[in-house]
């Protein structure tokens, strides 16, 4: 889904990876995000599993999903693969998975640590809240 629609409640961000997965949790009555974890799965069972975990235990009410995209808003190898995973997500668990435009995530992430997934996560979903007039920036 790529409409954005205010909803109250919890919200899991996706930095998809093929390797690795941030997370960052945010409420909608806050508008803001925290970077929660990274998903470090081998294979797609052990993503599936890891994520089922999150939703159970956080419950949210939507996902959002970065969508990486050139400097230009060209699509990369892995725009359609994230794109795709965010239609799974909204399947698999019946919640609105929103896309969001990733192209700087990373680069607004400056950290010393060797997986940054989880802070470009928060910073997704802070977009979002950004987008949305949810900010509490």
């Amino acid at each position: 889904m790529t409409a954005k629609q205010p909803l109250e409640g919890t919200l899991l961000a996706l930095d998809f990876g093929l390797a690795r997965i941030g997370v960052a949790r945010g409420s909608t009555l806050i508008g803001s995000a925290e970077p929660l974890m990274v998903i470090h799965a081998k294979t797609k069972a052990d993503r599936w599993a890891a994520l089922d975990k999150l939703v159970k235990e956080w419950e949210p009410v939507a996902f959002v999903v970065g969508v990486p995209r050139h400097g230009d808003g060209s699509p990369t190898d892995i725009t359609p693969t994230c794109e795709r995973f965010a239609r799974q997500v909204a399947a698999k668990y019946r919640r609105p998975a929103f896309t969001v435009d990733e192209r700087f995530s990373s680069v607004v992430v400056e950290s010393d640590e060797t997986y940054i997934d989880d802070e470009a996560a928060a910073v997704i979903l802070d977009q979002y809240f950004r987008e949305t007039g949810l900010s509490s920036l």
